[in-house]
């Protein structure tokens, strides 16, 4: 399976999945990447998945799903109104074309119905976790998103995270600030930076690059201790939401 992330909007990643002949998007909220990259690769669009009801991710599923007759697949969230099947966590589902199968979890904690599919060796976690950070908590509580981020974390090693937003170069310069003497964040940041002169996209990254260098999901290491104690953050769930708060303040 080619896995391929098609800006969009401002700063989103539509992610489309083929075989070479047939496609799935994922949380496509631009209609115009998704049709040019079908036409310039001759690919059959047989599928839309979507993490979670925000427009930025499912503002032209319904207008695929018309053109090509693909399957909308989505959360259990009454403010996602076209979608052919519904899913929820423990759930799992086959395509034919292309062939593969997802596992369906569910990520709380940026909306209350947030899911994340495993399968094809990749995660796509929509806004749940980004390449060095993670989502807003819009919805959810720090320990729902705590726990959706360890559930993520406990996948294979060599997972590729799929997100939903080119936000890496700014998560890695919040990551410094808190965890200043990783070394493999600081080689991570610099090819980061390269990536981004170029143009080119920071994503997918496997996750094992994520469990050396993100800090939400380092909130037990030494150096996040240390952090949380300076910020009087002493159990891990108020440690994880003064991380939270300070990246949402962040201005770097």
């Amino acid at each position: 399976m080619h896995v391929v992330p098609l800006p969009a909007l401002a700063d989103n990643y539509i992610w489309l999945l083929h075989d070479g002949g047939q496609a799935i998007v994922v949380d496509p909220g631009e209609q115009a990447p998704v049709e040019a990259a079908l036409q310039e690769r001759a690919l059959q669009l047989r599928a839309v998945l979507l993490t979670h009801h925000h427009d930025d991710h499912i503002g032209a599923a319904a207008a695929l799903r018309e053109r090509h007759g693909a399957t909308v697949v989505a959360p259990r969230d009454e403010r996602i109104a076209h979608a052919d099947r519904r899913v929820g966590d423990g759930d799992a589902f086959t395509l034919e074309q292309p062939q593969a199968r997802f596992d369906v979890l569910a990520v709380p904690g940026h909306t209350r119905s947030h899911i994340a599919y495993v399968g094809a060796g990749v995660l796509l976690c929509g806004d749940t976790l980004f390449s060095l950070g993670c989502g807003r908590l819009f919805e959810g509580t720090p320990a729902q998103m705590l726990a959706s981020l360890e559930r993520l974390a406990a996948l294979p090693d060599d997972t590729l995270v799929c997100c939903g937003h080119e936000y890496t170069a700014a998560n890695g310069r919040f990551a410094r600030q808190v965890d200043p003497s990783n070394p493999e964040l600081a080689e991570r940041c610099e090819r980061v930076a390269a990536a981004r002169r170029q143009g080119q996209p920071t994503v997918p990254v496997p996750l094992s690059s994520e469990l050396a260098c993100n800090p939400f999901l380092r909130i037990d290491s030494d150096a996040l201790i240390q952090w949380g104690r300076r910020h009087a953050a002493g159990d891990r769930i108020a440690r994880f939401a003064a991380l939270r708060a300070a990246k949402d303040a962040f201005q770097g």
